[in-house]
Order: structure tokens, then sequence, then C-alpha cells
């Protein structure tokens, strides 16, 4: 057990989380170029703002400025879509067949597919770089937007392209 743990690269690892740690600031900072700084966005943000403020009145022009919103921001998310695939690729291509982490547990069945995908052997503790990667580039760019102050406007919470009708609404 000891021999198995000390064998362990942590530099693997590391790696892994600081590359996830790096895109998400190169994510961050072509969103802020693309999106945030602009005065589009700040006036839609604000538009967004007033509009949950005085909910039913102004609910038509709410709907409008979400949808309006999420059209400005698809730009940004091709290029940082890109961005990833570049990333994810190239650690692939740096970590394939390699654990790059131990797991404390063996996991369920339906993410030792996802954790030990691309590496050979039956020890399901071994983790592959794509799940690290996953489970760190999830985590570090819901806190990296909080911690800038990108994440959307409350009101814009689901206000996506593709809106889903309310249940409680339709009688």
């Amino acid at each position: 057990m000891a021999s198995s743990i000390s064998s362990l690269k942590y530099s693997d690892s590391l790696t892994v989380v600081g590359i996830s740690i790096c895109t998400a600031i190169v994510c961050e900072a072509i969103s802020y170029i693309l999106i945030y700084r602009t005065t589009s966005y700040k006036s839609l943000k604000s538009s967004i703002d007033r509009a949950s403020k005085k909910l039913e009145t102004m609910k038509t022009d709410s709907t409008v400025s979400k949808k309006d919103l999420s059209l400005f921001k698809l730009k940004s998310g091709g290029v940082v879509a890109l961005v990833l695939f570049v990333v994810f690729g190239f650690l692939n291509n740096l970590f394939e067949g390699k654990a790059v982490a131990k797991l404390p547990f063996v996991p369920i069945r339906i993410v030792q597919k996802m954790s030990h995908r691309g590496l050979s052997g039956d020890d399901m503790t071994d983790c592959s770089m794509a799940f690290l990667y996953f489970l760190c580039s999830i985590s570090i760019h819901t806190n990296l937007q909080k911690f800038l102050g990108f994440s959307p406007p409350r009101g814009a919470a689901g206000g996506g392209l593709f809106q889903m009708s309310d249940p409680a609404k339709t009688n």
C-alpha cells in the first residue's frame, strides 16, 4: 500500500490542476475582453437588474434582455470553447495512459468509466487526466467567476436562449 502511494507522481496531479487554473483564468480574461468590459454588456446587465426588480410589470422586457445577453455572450463562448478544446487535446497527449491522481475510494460504476478513461489496469482508484481536469474546470471556473464578479445577474438565472416553461404557471 505504501509503495503504491509513494510511486504516485504528485507532479502530474499538480500539473493538471495548475493548467486547469490557468485555463480558467485565460477563459475569464477572454470573456472580460469580449463581454464584461463592453458598454453593451453593462447596459444589458443593468437592464436585467432593473427588470428583475419590477418583476411582473417588466416581464417581457426582462425576457428580451436575457435573450440579448445570451446572444451577446455566444461569441465569447465560441472562443472559450476553442481554447478549452486545444488545452484538453494538449493535456490528453501529454498524459495519455498515465494515472495523474489516486482516488481515496473506488467510485461507483458510472463514475469509474469517467475516472479511469484511457488508463490500463484494473485499479479503479487510479484517476485519469480527463476526470481530474473536468472536476477542476467545473469548480475553478464557477468560483473564479464569483470572485471576479462575472457571475450572471440574479434575474438571469436560467435565462439562456432555450428557456423551459414554468410548470407552476400553466393551468
